[in-house]
């Protein structure tokens, strides 16, 4: 396939990349490529997006993000178009260790900030084809429902219940709506000498509710960490209910899904889980 379609990289090695992602297929290519195969329709749209607003939104970021070089269409039996992108060397935060974490939070919070001051005029937005992220929460309640009960046995149903039904009752967003990543959780970070110098995984790419770029807050941060990167994102209490509530609602779709297939994402949903929870007991 790679020889077909970009004949000077035919002789470079290639090998697979092990990831916990479930929507492309990951291949490093030489010492500098990656390339990024979708494994399904729903994740070919997806990395239409990406390839159509990652290199408008890359020169305003303070992290790297992955930028393709090339796009290649279809062919030699391989249904969808697929992306060549500079490879960003590094390792995730799912597995890596952060040297500084206070320092990361706010690193990661600026490039919150960042993200969300480009002009998200033309942006796709929350709720069209491919962005499910950044909607009112209450368009995922019955999804939620129906993880929570999944879940019986393994959550304490009446405190999670308690906690989606706080984050439900928060004010929605009403402001303008902004750019998302609409994923950040530790696998999309990656870390070089113990510092964030990546995101990574724009599928959830959209403009909606800001809130769902809380979700690092739960998904890798402490309690103290969280206090600092709320700070410097100057989050009101509403916004941090919903951000609380993205977070819960992702890890409890997640788990039941990927119980038998993907443990990673079910550790990383467990943990979440527990921190929302740890939240809503100390207030």
């Amino acid at each position: 396939l790679v020889a077909s379609r970009f004949p000077l990289w035919r002789d470079l090695p290639l090998r697979r990349i092990a990831s916990s992602g479930t929507d492309n297929a990951m291949f490093r290519l030489g010492r500098h490529l990656c390339l990024r195969l979708p494994r399904y329709p729903a994740a070919a749209a997806l990395l239409d997006k990406e390839q159509h607003w990652l290199p408008r939104l890359a020169p305003h970021l303070p992290l790297a993000i992955p930028v393709p070089l090339a796009t290649a269409p279809p062919g030699e039996g391989y249904p969808f178009a697929w992306s060549v992108c500079r490879w960003i060397p590094g390792e995730d935060a799912h597995r890596g260790s952060i040297r500084d974490r206070n320092g990361a939070a706010l690193t990661l919070a600026r490039f919150i900030q960042a993200l969300q001051a480009i002009d998200p005029s033309e942006g796709p937005r929350s709720g069209s084809a491919g962005v499910e992220r950044g909607v009112p929460l209450l368009e995922r309640d019955e999804r939620v429902r129906q993880a929570i009960a999944a879940l019986a046995g393994d959550i304490d149903v009446v405190a999670v219940t308690r906690a989606w039904d706080a984050a439900l009752a928060a004010s929605p967003w009403r402001g303008p709506p902004v750019w998302l990543h609409g994923d950040l959780h530790p696998g999309n970070l990656l870390l070089r000498n113990g510092a964030l110098v990546a995101v990574i995984d724009f599928g959830g790419l959209g403009v909606g509710d800001p809130a769902c770029d809380l979700l690092p807050a739960w998904t890798l941060f402490s309690a103290s960490e969280r206090r600092i990167f709320r700070a410097q994102l100057a989050c009101d209490e509403a916004g941090w209910a919903r951000g609380k509530g993205w977070a819960l609602s992702i890890a409890l779709i997640a788990w039941p899904y990927y119980r038998d297939t993907n443990p990673g994402i079910v550790d990383m949903a467990r943990r979440t889980i527990e921190r929302v929870l740890a939240d809503e007991g100390s207030r």
